[in-house]
């Protein structure tokens, strides 16, 4: 049978049907980008915040620069499995590559000014599924909001004169978004630790984990370290690289370890606003243990080239409504770019 020839508005439909579909993908890519919504809070302009406080230094990450990579395993004793079908938390051994670093951009600042480490952890699932964390030794997160984060990052910028940050920005920002007047009187008592082995590091985001019968739970958690905690020395306060000898120094003697304790929240806590802690009586589940063998330079180990996204999730955990959490992973990800096709051209 002879099909009907197409009219010419009927040709002309459907070209425009076509071209709509690469035009759509490239206002995609420009809404992306921030280039339609200049006013919006775009990775791109995330970045820019954070290399203006501590500076541009092509190859390394834009924060949390200074680091040291980690090798090791998660051992699970499938008490977190009634809580997430992830495989992981079956009984079992799932190997762990993480990252050890402390907050800033500058991958020469020395150990003893920053007062926050992390733990960047990728664990390899057998079914080959990964899930990635990024956790922090602070017991919340500065701000509430992605636009908080940004004005913390723009208040904490240099001043030219000084070299420090501007007193009336800084009492600006505390204004402007109340919660992190938190966040500031624990740093002024907080005393950091005197090793990354004795920090606990804390999700500080919300999650779900979700069960074998597909029922959800709003969960926080941590890495809690078997090390006991000492406060910092006065000889490591005159050494800049004190945390990774110290790190090396106890790896030779046997391996380190955490207890994964998962935090569940009770009534009246929210799960999208990490500047807020949940009361210490919420009932908590230990997962297993992280155990750490093995500490190796980042130019040269494999967290080099990992980008520790937080959404990054295997089945059985899922994301919560954190606005931060999206504004992570967006931000993670151009950093990566940046850094990759940085060490293209530049060495470490």
């Amino acid at each position: 049978m002879t099909q009907p020839s197409l009219s010419n508005r009927q040709k002309l439909t459907r070209l425009l049907l076509v071209a709509a579909v690469p035009l759509a993908l490239i206002l995609l890519f420009l809404w992306a980008g921030g280039w339609l919504t200049p006013q919006r809070l775009s990775a791109d302009k995330m970045i820019v915040a954070l290399e203006q406080t501590g500076g541009k230094h092509p190859g390394y990450r834009r924060n949390h620069a200074k680091g040291i990579c980690i090798l090791g395993d998660f051992i699970a004793n499938g008490q977190a499995s009634s809580l997430s079908r992830a495989a992981l938390f079956a009984p079992g051994s799932t190997p762990v590559t993480g990252r050890l670093a402390i907050a800033g951009g500058n991958p020469a600042a020395p150990d003893y000014a920053v007062p926050v480490r992390s733990m960047a952890l990728l664990f390899q699932q057998a079914n080959g599924e990964q899930w990635r964390t990024g956790m922090n030794a602070i017991p919340f997160f500065p701000v509430a909001t992605v636009q908080g984060f940004y004005d913390q990052q723009e208040a904490s910028r240099p001043d030219p004169a000084t070299g420090k940050p501007n007193p009336a920005s800084m009492q600006a920002l505390v204004h402007k978004h109340p919660e992190i007047a938190h966040f500031v009187r624990w740093v002024k008592q907080a005393v950091p630790a005197s090793s990354w082995s004795s920090e606990q590091y804390n999700s500080l985001n919300a999650f779900l984990f979700d069960d074998a019968s597909h029922h959800q739970h709003l969960v926080r958690w941590s890495m809690v370290p078997h090390t006991p905690r000492q406060p910092i020395t006065a000889a490591e306060q005159g050494d800049s690289d004190f945390l990774q000898k110290d790190l090396q120094q106890r790896l030779a003697k046997g391996p380190l370890k955490w207890d994964l304790i998962i935090t569940l929240a009770g009534a009246g806590d929210a799960g999208n606003d990490a500047s807020r802690a949940w009361p210490a009586d919420r009932q908590t589940v230990n997962a297993g243990t992280l155990v750490i063998n093995r500490a190796v330079p980042q130019r040269e180990g494999k967290c080099n080239d990992i980008n520790y996204d937080p959404l990054i999730l295997p089945d059985g955990i899922a994301a919560s409504d954190d606005p931060l959490l999206n504004a992570r992973s967006a931000a993670y990800a151009k950093s990566y770019n940046l850094r990759t096709r940085e060490q293209s051209g530049h060495s470490l």
